[in-house]
């Protein structure tokens, strides 16, 4: 039999033990609910199970403060300089900014940044109802959200004479109503600028043109209504193939109302 020695660089290394895991044990309170909040013991029973008579009028002294040491007392040489000194511990500063340091201000969340959010109950095609403004009471088609995060909606002007415009999400009731507009494609120039209204500078006042000069009323531009145009042939079609297309129809183009005896919240639309 040979024997064969070990050198010195060999270990054998054994294998780790899996280290059990300790699962900490939650108490139980003392005090439980019988149901109906009717606790097992009263406040003065807790009261004695506590012992906290033995804490009552007991008050633990506060530990003394130390003294931090403003100044120093310090021996000086010389028989006219008065022997002694008191020197401040922390010495000031021998010179100060004239201006204040700017501090950095934490970042603002401008508008811009904000996060645009949309009920769940609003989607492409969802039939809305205005509650605000001058077509207060019309019910329109949803086709997007722009990227202010106010909506993008039509009547379309043909049935109910609600043109393309912006409203926000507060001023709307959602309906169960749908209709299909996955085909109809809205051009990327209506967004948020398409709507903004350009505003002339005023004209110095001259005399004699107090009264003459009058503010021109909006009028609706070329563009805006050839865009009027394709968008609610698009939606006319979405609403022909839908299966109650007379019925859609008579229910856009209808005024919606509150009669008496009737609240909001407890219709379904």
């Amino acid at each position: 039999m040979a024997i064969t020695k070990r050198s010195k660089t060999d270990k054998t290394v054994a294998p780790e033990t899996p280290k059990k895991e300790i699962k900490k044990k939650s108490g139980k309170p003392r005090n439980y609910d019988l149901g109906n909040g009717v606790l097992r013991f009263s406040r003065t029973k807790m009261f004695h199970k506590k012992a906290i008579y033995k804490f009552i009028g007991k008050k633990t002294k506060a530990a003394p403060k130390k003294k931090e040491i403003v100044v120093v007392e310090k021996p000086i040489g010389g028989e006219k300089n008065g022997e002694k000194r008191i020197v401040l511990v922390k010495k000031r500063r021998a010179s100060y900014p004239t201006q204040d340091k700017i501090k950095p201000r934490p970042a603002r969340k401008y508008f811009s940044q904000h996060k645009r959010s949309l009920r769940s109950s609003i989607t492409p095609g969802t039939v809305l109802i205005l509650l605000a403004g001058s077509h207060k009471g019309k019910r329109v088609v949803f086709l997007k959200q722009l990227y202010s995060g106010l909506l993008l909606v039509t009547g379309p002007f043909t049935i109910n004479a609600c043109p393309l415009r912006r409203i926000s999400q507060r001023y709307v009731i959602a309906t169960q109503t749908k209709v299909d507009v996955s085909k109809v494609e809205i051009p990327a120039k209506i967004n948020d600028e398409y709507f903004a209204r350009k505003r002339e500078k005023r004209a110095k006042k001259e005399e004699g043109d107090i009264f003459q000069t009058k503010k021109e009323g909006y009028k609706v531009s070329d563009e805006r209504k050839q865009d009027q145009e394709q968008l609610d042939k698009q939606i006319l079609e979405a609403i022909r193939g839908h299966p109650d297309r007379k019925v859609l129809k008579a229910y856009l183009s209808a005024m919606w109302g509150l009669r008496s005896s009737q609240y909001p919240h407890r219709l379904k639309f």
